[in-house]
């Protein structure tokens, strides 16, 4: 019986965000047309609207610990499930992503994240993806936000091991900022490829500045440390609530 009703409540779940995102895509396309704030509006209801729909059908319900940042700033986050983006467009005032080029041609997801400031790269481009983002960092310089890179270059589950690449570092010197390590424990409730939403409590947590002006190896074994230990206490604390 328990499995029958994870099923429901996880359909249940898929029929209002499918359903949701051609509602708030349309509704927001001529305000989202002609303005990043649009856009940025938009996606930021989306967002929210996704969460109030994981509380009432899937019985997921959200947190967010630490301060949100504001400003123009670098965050370098774990990545274990789509809810991770749908949080940061939930809680940051001004939030740009680094995404996969594929995504720029998924219907409405890929125009919205244009509007709101995205820069999509190839995977496997190597040095010319990095000067992609260079360039990209430096065109938006004049619309400052909060740039969202996930290191580790994909959805990675719980418990899950993969290395942290370089290009964080990149954007890291050429923005001139500090860095803002986020952990999350999103995989246990939306895992990667996955039909069922499991109920719980879902936590994303921004970890205390890494500073500017950090050699790139420093900068990587800190935002490494700083994130993945965070992230197993995290999932740690959520299975411990089972």
């Amino acid at each position: 019986m328990k499995t029958l009703i994870l099923w429901v409540r996880s359909a249940l779940f898929q029929v209002l965000m499918y359903g949701g995102m051609l509602v708030f895509g349309v509704v927001f396309a001529p305000w989202a047309l002609f303005s990043n704030r649009g856009a940025i509006i938009g996606a930021r209801s989306f967002a929210n609207y996704i969460r109030w729909a994981l509380a009432f059908a899937a019985g997921v319900k959200t947190e967010v610990r630490g301060p949100v940042p504001q400003g123009e700033v670098l965050l370098g986050s774990k990545h274990e499930s789509f809810m991770d983006i749908i949080m940061q467009l939930s809680v940051l005032p001004r939030p740009k992503f680094i995404m996969k080029q594929e995504l720029v041609y998924a219907p409405i997801v890929g125009q919205y994240a244009l509007r709101i400031g995205c820069i999509p790269v190839e995977r496997g481009k190597g040095r010319q993806a990095i000067r992609k983002m260079k360039a990209e960092v430096a065109a938006g310089a004049a619309d400052p936000g909060q740039l969202v890179i996930y290191p580790q270059g994909t959805r990675v589950a719980p418990d899950e091991k993969r290395p942290y690449k370089g290009g964080i570092v990149t954007l890291y010197q050429e923005m001139g900022t500090e860095c803002i390590p986020v952990a999350v424990n999103h995989g246990l409730f939306w895992p990667k490829r996955s039909f069922l939403r499991y109920p719980g409590t879902a936590v994303m947590e921004f970890l205390p500045a890494i500073p500017a002006g950090l050699e790139g190896p420093d900068l990587m074994q800190r935002l490494e440390e700083a994130v993945e230990t965070a992230s197993t206490a995290l999932v740690a604390e959520a299975r411990a609530a089972r």
